[in-house]
């Protein structure tokens, strides 16, 4: 039972290599753009398990204690919850972290080369605009694919209008 307790190293090391860990992660998201777990497909939740498992030893190395998982764990929710409260009091700094929504749509038109850019197949596109209810983007002012990865969209509400008479 001891041994559950015995940690191969001190327990700052877990720690940090928590934080380092999360920021890490953090890091190699934001460069894979916004479409990266915006729409869970079966490829992003195989890559989302891949990367759990392989970050595992960065984590705890090669410690089998529960004791060490645990502080790993604790230090990339404290991370988590320090860097929530940044972004809440620090706007710049919140950009810096979730970056800018991109302009998809704008007064009935889609632009390709964003599209292109965000890696916004045209099939994902028009399931959005199908579950906002929409058949094509005709009546959309302005789309955007958000920070978070998801698409959302504002109508004209006068063309809304016209088509319900």
């Amino acid at each position: 039972m001891n041994e559950w307790f015995e940690l191969s190293e001190p327990w700052w090391h877990f720690a940090a290599r928590g934080v380092l860990t999360y920021v890490g992660l953090l890091v190699l998201m934001r460069i894979s753009g916004k479409r990266s777990f915006g729409e869970m497909s079966a490829f992003d939740v195989l890559v989302l398990v891949l990367v759990g498992g392989t970050l595992r030893t960065a984590i705890v190395g090669e410690d089998h204690s529960y004791l060490g998982a645990f502080i790993g764990v604790a230090s990339i929710l404290l991370a988590n919850k320090g860097l929530a409260w940044l972004c809440t009091r620090m706007p710049r700094f919140n950009r810096l972290v979730e970056g800018l929504p991109a302009e998809l749509v704008r007064h009935g038109r889609r632009d390709a080369e964003v599209m292109r850019r965000q890696n916004l197949p045209e099939a994902a596109f028009n399931r959005a605009l199908h579950a906002a209810g929409m058949e094509d983007e005709s009546s959309v002012v302005i789309g955007r694919l958000e920070p978070n990865g998801k698409i959302t969209f504002v109508r004209d509400i006068g063309k809304q209008e016209l088509r319900g008479r």
